[in-house]
């Protein structure tokens, strides 16, 4: 995806059908905000919506900053593939470390699914894996059970192979 296409419309159409034509994405690889968006889909961004435009909240704006020199660079809108094209993959991979995502994961993890937290419908993706680090985990309710999860992963798929 271009960052400054001529035509944006055309462009986010363009897009989203090239990645149909590709038969999909495999591997969607996300990050997560302090606010819970996604791919730039910030709180209130329909669980439905495609490849557009998207104005960031003054809170993701204050994040990027330090990327930038100037503040005036920072950008206030962004082209971002929406959380409908992103539920689609077949397979997605949620990334976050550190105390500062830990709310956010929390919130999408263990929270309603809601437009509120966009992350939060990957609650229902059939193929949605989070991986954090323990700082990331920290207000997790049930952090130990999933701990459990994963240390036995091994003995539920012996257990599934014996049928």
């Amino acid at each position: 995806m271009s960052g400054t296409p001529d035509d944006i419309e055309n462009h986010c159409q363009d897009y989203e059908a090239k990645i149909r034509n590709a038969g999909g994405v495999d591997i969607q690889l996300l990050g997560i905000g302090r606010n819970g968006h996604i791919g730039f889909n910030e709180p209130s961004s329909s669980l439905a919506s495609r490849t557009r435009v998207k104005t960031l909240t003054l809170e993701t704006v204050e994040a990027n900053a330090q990327c930038f020199e100037d503040q005036a660079q920072v950008p206030r809108f962004c082209l971002t593939m929406g959380i409908g094209t992103i539920c689609e993959a077949k397979e997605i991979l949620l990334l976050a470390e550190g105390s500062a995502k830990s709310q956010a994961i929390r919130d999408c993890v263990e929270g309603p699914v809601t437009a509120s937290v966009p992350a939060s419908f990957l609650q229902i993706h059939p193929q949605a894996k989070v991986i954090i680090d323990n700082e990331a985990a920290s207000l997790l309710e049930r952090k130990e059970y999933y701990r459990w999860v994963y240390e036995n992963k091994q003995r539920v798929s012996d257990f599934l192979k014996q049928g």
